[in-house]
């Protein structure tokens, strides 16, 4: 079985973690599966990848705006990027024959560049999946760019399964997004993808000096994600993590510019705030800090979550509100804090704080379970492996009917 999956990742880490994570499932449900990983991430490498995932490395893209992207390395203007990229996926899919192709989030990839591949693999008999976040951003946006480009309509045309990385019951974007029957029909809830178990319980040697032995002061990690927008975050952080009483952990993220990471170092220094820049499955050391400070991505968020790490949320609101969207709810539902953008300030960041410090984890995670589903990239994985099977079985009809003489 062979799977192609797409990610475009013009901003922060998201789209490739969570094609990661799927894939990783998917090679452990299928020995038989083989799947072309296609990113612009620069840094693919730092990620672990499991045995049957190979990577198609696409030039990178910086997110400027919504649907504004420039080259993130290379000196070449927009179109010729985009016309590079297209080409090869197109390729990829021509020499490579997936069963299956997996899209997240863009359904004709960023500027339609996916759009040849997805023609050229439809017509090949291949089947296709969308894999969607929990909340894409609010109603207004997203039906206002969905209908500009006839995305429903674009949708019901290539996509064989629509694959939600979430609940129904916390949010659900089916009627959320008005979809179509025809999409509802071939929609699945997938409840959140989350790392795999055998990573919640890392041994003191993987982890940094800064986690707390016995008796220690307690540990309250930051994390800004790929780090691109994350500097205001980090920098408060810092500052709030001045005399307190526990310790402070900073991870900035790969995408973190130089300049901004220098000043964070030297502000680290003289508040005694452990910095590091990039951890490979960060997601290891939730279950043994005492707390932590993120934006509200939907990868920490929900790892955070199904840990049941006590957690305060300082959301992005630009140029998407998905996290804002996505931490408000989860507010209300009592299992993680908010501190909004615009009234982040170092003294109520450290109340938030003190306050997470106070919540038992066991409770935490009691609820989170009870009340939110995850095991979201197994449940994607099965069901593409459902669609490979009915790509087989549609490919030999194909062939037979092109046997049978006029």
């Amino acid at each position: 079985m062979r799977f192609l999956f797409y990610s475009h990742d013009g901003f922060g880490l998201g789209h490739i973690r969570r094609n990661l994570a799927v894939a990783t499932a998917l090679t452990e449900l299928s020995s038989q599966a083989s799947v072309l990983l296609a990113t612009g991430y620069d840094d693919i490498h730092r990620l672990s990848l499991p045995g049957g995932v190979t990577v198609l490395k696409l030039p990178s893209l910086r997110k400027v705006t919504n649907d504004h992207y420039t080259a993130r390395r290379m000196p070449i203007g927009s179109a010729d990027l985009f016309v590079l990229r297209s080409a090869l996926l197109k390729a990829a899919v021509k020499s490579f024959r997936p069963d299956v192709m997996l899209v997240d989030k863009h359904p004709l990839g960023v500027k339609k560049e996916l759009q040849p591949a997805l023609k050229v693999h439809h017509e090949a008999g291949g089947l296709a999946a969308l894999g969607l976040r929990d909340i894409l951003d609010n109603r207004v946006t997203v039906l206002k760019e969905w209908h500009t480009h006839d995305m429903h309509a674009k949708i019901e045309c290539y996509y064989d399964r629509l694959l939600i990385y979430g609940d129904r019951h916390f949010y659900d974007s089916t009627s959320e997004y008005e979809f179509t029957a025809a999409m509802i029909e071939r929609s699945r809830f997938c409840g959140f993808v989350v790392g795999k178990e055998a990573y919640l319980a890392p041994k003191f040697d993987d982890l940094p000096p800064a986690i707390p032995q016995p008796n220690g002061r307690p540990v309250v990690l930051a994390t800004a994600g790929g780090g691109e927008d994350g500097f205001a975050m980090l920098q408060v952080f810092i500052s709030a993590a001045r005399e307190a009483a526990w310790q402070g952990l900073v991870v900035t993220g790969p995408m973190m510019s130089e300049e901004e990471r220098q000043a964070l170092q030297l502000l680290a220094t003289e508040t005694d705030v452990m910095i590091y820049d990039f951890v490979p499955e960060l997601h290891r050391w939730f279950g043994r800090v005492d707390a932590l400070v993120c934006m509200g991505g939907y990868n920490t968020v929900w790892e955070a979550l199904h840990q049941g790490t006590p957690t305060v949320c300082v959301p992005r609101a630009r140029p998407r509100q998905e996290q804002l969207i996505r931490t408000q709810a989860l507010a209300k539902l009592g299992v993680l804090r908010v501190v909004e953008p615009e009234h982040l300030e170092a003294d109520g960041l450290r109340l938030a704080i003190e306050a997470a410090l106070q919540q038992s984890r066991q409770d935490l995670s009691k609820r989170s379970h009870a009340i939110l589903g995850f095991g979201g990239g197994h449940q994607a994985a099965r069901h593409l492996i459902e669609l490979a099977e009915q790509s087989a079985i549609r490919l030999e009809r194909i062939q037979q009917s092109e046997k049978i003489p006029a």
